[in-house]
């Protein structure tokens, strides 16, 4: 029953604040109707309603009530991080996970080759990550194309030196509630997620920057 609860209290939640949390996007480049159509695949795949109804709302709040213990909603700012471990990209049989960069600053990114933005994204990225890697900072990408060529296109457009990862099952995203592409989790050298950050301007970066640094500092 638990379950079922839980369940649905995600569902609901993310119908009733998906328009609050999910930001302007930035487009730029060639995205244009592949791009859209790539998108809405994704959010069918995965959906994320955004019709809202004041029933939903309640729901939420009855839920909630008659289970504290169920958690609704993305990840929060805090918590340690849920347990990545995925396939690079390109596919060649090794994995990646998010335990083995403990001890560092990880910038974890949620993207996809339809992401206005990402491509803005990723190769500023990519520059922050030469300028402070022996500091120890660290992008770990999270590609969730249903397609590996898609990302790997991409890739081919805007590379980047940092190891990227794929999951086009959409088991990550599900688990740290991803509402939007680009959406990124700062997470400090003990593994807690610091910040979340939603979408990308190309004004982000400095503010990124400047956490980063932040969590690099901090003994």
């Amino acid at each position: 029953m638990l379950l079922y609860l839980q369940m649905f209290t995600k569902i609901t939640f993310q119908s009733v604040f998906t328009p609050i949390f999910t930001p302007e996007r930035e487009r730029t480049g060639k995205t244009g109707v592949k791009a859209i159509t790539k998108e809405l695949v994704f959010k069918a795949r995965f959906p994320v309603h955004i019709a809202t109804t004041a029933a939903q709302l309640l729901a939420v709040f009855f839920i909630l009530a008659l289970a504290p213990g169920v958690q609704a909603g993305p990840i929060s700012s805090g918590q340690l991080a849920p347990a990545v471990d995925l396939p690079n990209l390109p596919v060649d049989g090794g994995h990646t996970s998010l335990a083995s960069l403990q001890g560092k600053v990880v910038y974890l990114d949620f993207w996809a080759s339809w992401c206005g933005p990402c491509r803005v994204s990723l190769p500023r990225l990519n520059t922050l990550r030469k300028e402070l890697g022996e500091q120890g900072f660290e992008v770990l990408a999270i590609n969730v194309d249903e397609f590996e060529e898609d990302a790997l296109q991409f890739l081919q457009e805007f590379p980047v030196d940092y190891p990227v990862v794929w999951d086009n099952a959409g088991h990550s995203p599900q688990t740290f509630g991803i509402l939007g592409m680009p959406t990124a989790f700062i997470i400090d050298r003990k593994g807690v997620v610091r910040e979340i950050h939603q979408g990308f301007r190309k004004s982000d970066t400095a503010k990124i920057r400047a956490r980063v640094v932040e969590l690099l500092e901090e003994k």
